[in-house]
């Protein structure tokens, strides 16, 4: 009986689990879910005949191992830290290893072990990275095999809330995702490439400099810079390209009034402030805002960063309660960790609340010396916030890649991210029949 073990019974694995054990009862495998919690695992499973729960902790060596042993193929939705101390013990034991995380070099280093063990180690086969990767290569290879040149690509994913959701909230925002890289993101120089030239973006600009997206049938959209774009010109085989880019997509507006929680200080991490068991939502914001008794916050904050009293900025940060006389709640904390706190109690998602991923792509190149343009979007919509769109669109790939691999369908092997043919062709194609197709519109 083929056995896959699951690592993580978290918010992203709901749609993992629940297609592998559909496969499971269809072809008699077993699935395996561990988790720090039993319980969380076992009520992943929902009483499947064909599932089993157990405690893992991946610094408990032997039990891991042992785990693992019992495994054909492991899934491992582990924070990224985790993957590297997974992958040797699935090297020792023998088992395939598939992750929805970037490679980290500890990971790249193994590559050679896994190759001659005649592992497949995959990463990056979730949304973003992984639905990008792979929705991406079928156009370009497909642009190449057709005799086009590529000049440019630009690439921009993000996770919003559904348009019917919480209509009142001026962000089209709540934390759908791990809010702690939420309020941390960006946090690194952002480099790309644009029109032959490298570009840089600081930090402290890159809420400033955004790229302006629409998305045909869900309006305006915004993208900032992901840290390095640069690494995918030799990935994506596109050395020749003069414009690469690829980032996060927010709702239009997002990023300005972002940028005032950015410019003020209240992500850095790198600091514990005092007195924060006597903080409130408003002193937090006004310890960054320059001493005057006599004026408000809000007017320190219109002349600080020139917004208007009514203005969309404002509105977004007075919705967020970050201007309330409410306790912060929090016995200590640095900046970022005080803002994700705070913001948690607006940007959790209520059970009946539809999360929204929204992936755009545009492709310039040149074919029989004529200029031409692909544009390219997906978007996908969640049922509740436990059916999110973000579990479906990370954790579908990932469950057929395990199928495809279980089922002797994937013949490549050791460290690898899925840009082949081979990988993308039949995961896009059934994504697509669940109903996470990306649309183009060719100029």
């Amino acid at each position: 009986m083929k056995t896959v073990l699951i690592l993580g019974a978290g918010r992203s694995s709901s749609a993992l689990i629940s297609y592998l054990l559909n496969e499971a009862t269809r072809q008699e495998w077993r699935v395996m879910v561990g988790d720090l919690s039993v319980q969380a695992a076992a009520e992943r499973l929902e009483g499947s005949p064909v599932g089993r729960a157990l405690r893992f902790d991946a610094g408990e060596e032997r039990a891991s191992r042992e785990a693992i042993a019992q495994a054909d193929v492991v899934i491992s939705l582990l924070p990224a830290m985790l993957h590297p101390v997974i992958a040797r013990y699935c090297l020792q034991e023998g088992k395939h290893l598939l992750t929805a995380s970037y490679i980290s070099p500890e990971m790249k280093a193994l590559h050679p072990e896994a190759l001659g063990k005649g592992l497949l180690f995959l990463n990056e086969c979730g949304l973003d990275p992984g639905i990008d990767h792979m929705s991406a290569m079928q156009v370009i290879d497909r642009i190449k095999v057709n005799g086009g040149e590529l000049t440019s690509f630009e690439s921009f994913t993000g996770g919003v809330i559904a348009p019917d959701t919480d209509i009142d909230n001026p962000w089209r925002y709540k934390f759908t995702w791990n809010p702690r890289n939420v309020v941390m993101a960006g946090q690194s120089t952002a480099r790309y490439l644009h029109d032959g030239q490298y570009k840089y973006i600081p930090y402290q600009q890159l809420f400033k400099r955004i790229t302006a997206v629409h998305v045909p049938g869900y309006g305006a959209y915004e993208g900032y810079a992901n840290r390095d774009s640069l690494g995918y010109r030799e990935t994506y085989g596109l050395e020749g390209v003069r414009t690469l880019l690829r980032g996060t997509l927010r709702k239009e507006g997002f990023c300005s009034a972002w940028d005032v929680l950015v410019q003020l200080g209240c992500c850095d991490d790198t600091y514990v402030m005092h007195g924060v068991e006597d903080l409130t939502h408003r002193a937090f914001i006004d310890a960054f805002l320059e001493s005057d008794a006599g004026v408000s916050v809000e007017e320190k904050l219109m002349r600080r960063f020139a917004l208007a009293p009514q203005g969309a900025e404002l509105t977004r940060l007075q919705w967020s309660g970050l201007l309330e006389e409410q306790p912060v709640g929090l016995a200590t904390g640095t900046p970022a960790q005080i803002l994700e706190h705070i913001l948690s109690k607006k940007w959790a998602l209520h059970p009946a609340d539809k999360d929204f991923i929204v992936m755009w792509h545009r492709f310039g190149y040149t074919q029989g010396g004529v200029k031409r343009t692909i544009q390219a979007s997906l978007v996908a919509t969640g049922e509740d916030s436990v059916r999110t769109a973000m579990a479906k669109t990370v954790g579908l790939p990932l469950a057929i890649a395990a199928r495809l691999l279980l089922e002797g369908k994937i013949a490549a092997r050791g460290v690898l991210i899925p840009i082949a043919p081979e990988f993308y062709n039949p995961i896009l194609a059934e994504l697509s029949t669940l109903g996470i197709t990306l649309a183009e519109e060719e100029a």
